[in-house]
């Protein structure tokens, strides 16, 4: 006999968590492990319980669903379904790379095909599969669809989420799918994530680029030393020294006049 699916649900209101739990109860094949009423919360409940299946609200405040799938290491991210509103760029996305989706109000009908669907891919062993679908869904869906500015920016320290303020960073550096965050108070955070996805979501009036992988808080540059061969340092309240291009010198010498 096929063991009961696992199931987190993720959906910071508390009405919608409790009617797809209701639903979920009424199948003898599923059994929830865990209500997260946050992003946070549900980073959290998938790490420590490693469901098999994870309903996830698309929009949630400070951690999204789609943040959340960021802020799991590879081989910690289970099956996973959205859960949202009609959205017509989220359904797109998801459909072309085969990326479950449930639509609010959900369907009892339509979460038995999930739950048919996530059961099948754990017999056939499609784990890595979904992953990399995943991926590519959140990539089309951030392509067409504008990701909101960030305030924090959530980074895992082993199994804790923490937030670090935007307004306190002072740079970040990119070193391959890693992502340095400096603050200004000299403390130093380590995400995976691209600069140039992450560049859109800050505030262009306050960071600047310095070079390919670097960005720096104009609020915490101290001064721009000239070094030979047209190239330029900056220095950071922080006490960091960072390359700048010859083309970025250009632009941040206009950008530092205009203060």
């Amino acid at each position: 006999m096929t063991s009961p699916l696992r199931i987190v649900i993720a959906d910071d209101e508390r009405p919608a968590r409790s009617f797809l739990a209701a639903m979920l109860r009424s199948f003898d094949d599923a059994v929830i492990v865990g209500e997260a009423a946050s992003g946070r919360e549900a980073v959290t409940l998938i790490v420590r319980e490693k469901p098999d299946l994870a309903l996830l609200d698309l929009h949630m405040p400070e951690l999204d669903g789609l943040g959340v799938i960021r802020a799991l290491k590879k081989d910690e991210i289970p099956l996973i379904a959205f859960v949202t509103a009609f959205e017509e760029y989220a359904v797109r996305a998801f459909e072309l790379n085969a990326v479950d989706y449930l639509l609010k109000p959900v369907d009892k009908a339509r979460l038995r095909e999930t739950l048919n669907r996530a059961q099948e891919r754990i017999e056939r062993a499609e784990l890595e599969v979904d992953y990399r679908h995943v991926n590519k869904a959140i990539v089309a869906y951030e392509s067409v669809v504008k990701p909101a500015s960030l305030d924090r920016i959530p980074v895992r320290k082993r199994d804790e989420l923490i937030f670090v303020p935007v307004a306190q960073l002072a740079s970040i550096v990119a070193e391959g799918e890693l992502l340095h965050l400096f603050t200004v108070g000299r403390a130093q955070h380590t995400i995976t994530y691209r600069l140039k996805d992450l560049e859109p979501r800050l505030d262009s009036a306050r960071f600047v680029r310095l070079g390919r992988g670097t960005l720096a808080n104009l609020d915490a540059v101290v001064k721009v030393n000239v070094m030979p061969g047209g190239t330029h340092l900056a220095v950071l309240t922080n006490g960091q020294k960072l390359q700048i291009s010859r083309i970025q010198s250009r632009r941040l010498r206009s950008r530092l006049f205009k203060l």
